[in-house]
């Protein structure tokens, strides 16, 4: 594997064009921890410092240097120990939504694994309350949030039962859909059947990762087993014409998130990721950032990155940033207001050029 830490054509220091920068954005497949800036960590590492998380910047950078997908798993789990209280919680979403209105994300549909803080002893009702707080903040930002929550798969079907038993009682407003995270490889898809069928049985959304690390099997076991309306990466489904062509056929969306690919080694180079070779093949495609604050990027470099890499014209972007909204779990007012934004940002960049 050629290493997953080379840099990439894009990164939080590139430009971007003003037009991707003003272009109102919707996303749909970001971890709360994972976003967090690195200000942010080093705030809570700081807060924490028995952890062993870095508490000066460039430390934190190498920390978040990852060898390949096991090591970035083995980070996320150290970094997710300084999230012990609703305080923690509640400052992690805000931040994160401040981060996200700076480049004029309207509406997010943000990952939380709330098995991950129950176990390191937040109540059940105050984790509800603190994730209420911090969306009231982010909201403050201009920045509308809407909740996922999944399950961290190397912890088991025993995990999958805690998460449900916890979304069921205690999920606060904006709960939109359910999904599945953590390493791919060993964690068979089909044995959280029974959990999901609870979340869809609740209205909730299924939208587990699949087909990041492992092959298109993934995949397919999302979508039999889990009743997946959304696959969170999916890249690998490329590897499976008549896969891809059911994808395209169904309307199930992906949601891509290229840089994340390349630092934790799912893709070897940016040149040859499937990105395009799935949208040409009519599968319904966003751009995401998944873990922007460890993978030093951001959603409106992704899509810069797509434009320079993917060679999508500016117009091919404004269509993605559509599609996410169309395919995101917003209501149909909030869609309707979104699209009218785009579609004048669009109209400007016209009257300009």
């Amino acid at each position: 594997m050629s290493n997953p830490t080379a840099v990439s054509p894009t990164g939080s220091d590139r430009p971007v064009n003003p037009f991707l920068h003003a272009l109102p954005k919707a996303e749909l497949h970001v971890h709360l921890l994972g976003a967090a800036s690195p200000e942010t960590v080093l705030g809570l590492a700081r807060r924490h410092p028995q952890v062993g998380v870095p508490v000066e910047i460039e430390a934190l950078r190498e920390f978040y240097r990852f060898r390949d997908f096991a090591h970035f798993i083995e980070v996320y789990v150290q970094t997710n120990q300084l999230v012990t209280t609703p305080e923690d919680v509640e400052d992690l979403v805000a931040g994160v939504g401040a981060d996200m209105a700076a480049q004029n994300i309207r509406y997010a549909e943000l990952t939380i694994t709330p098995d991950s803080q129950l176990l390191m002893g937040i109540e059940p009702d105050a984790l509800a309350q603190a994730l209420v707080g911090g969306r009231e903040r982010a909201r403050e930002s201009g920045v509308e949030l809407a909740w996922i929550f999944d399950i961290p798969g190397e912890l088991g079907v025993v995990s999958g039962e805690r998460t449900i038993d916890w979304v069921e009682k205690y999920a606060p407003s904006g709960t939109v859909g359910f999904g599945l995270g953590g390493p791919e490889i060993g964690v068979a898809r089909p044995q959280f059947a029974e959990v999901f069928a609870r979340a869809r049985a609740i209205g909730l959304g299924s939208v587990p990762h699949a087909g990041e690390t492992t092959g298109a099997e993934t995949v397919r076991d999302a979508l039999d087993a889990l009743g997946a309306v959304r696959i969170g990466h999916g890249i690998r489904a490329v590897d499976d014409p008549a896969l891809v062509a059911e994808l395209a056929d169904r309307r199930i969306p992906l949601e891509v998130a290229p840089t994340s690919n390349l630092r934790t080694g799912a893709v070897a180079r940016m040149q040859e990721h499937p990105f395009v070779a799935l949208r040409e093949a009519g599968v319904v495609v966003t751009l995401n950032s998944d873990d922007p604050g460890m993978f030093d990027t951001t959603l409106e470099h992704e899509y810069q990155l797509a434009h320079d890499v993917f060679g999508l014209s500016l117009a091919d972007l404004a269509d993605v940033a559509r599609t996410a909204v169309d395919v995101s779990f917003a209501p149909d007012a909030l869609k309707l207001a979104l699209r009218d934004e785009i579609d004048a940002v669009v109209a400007e960049a016209m009257l300009e050029s």
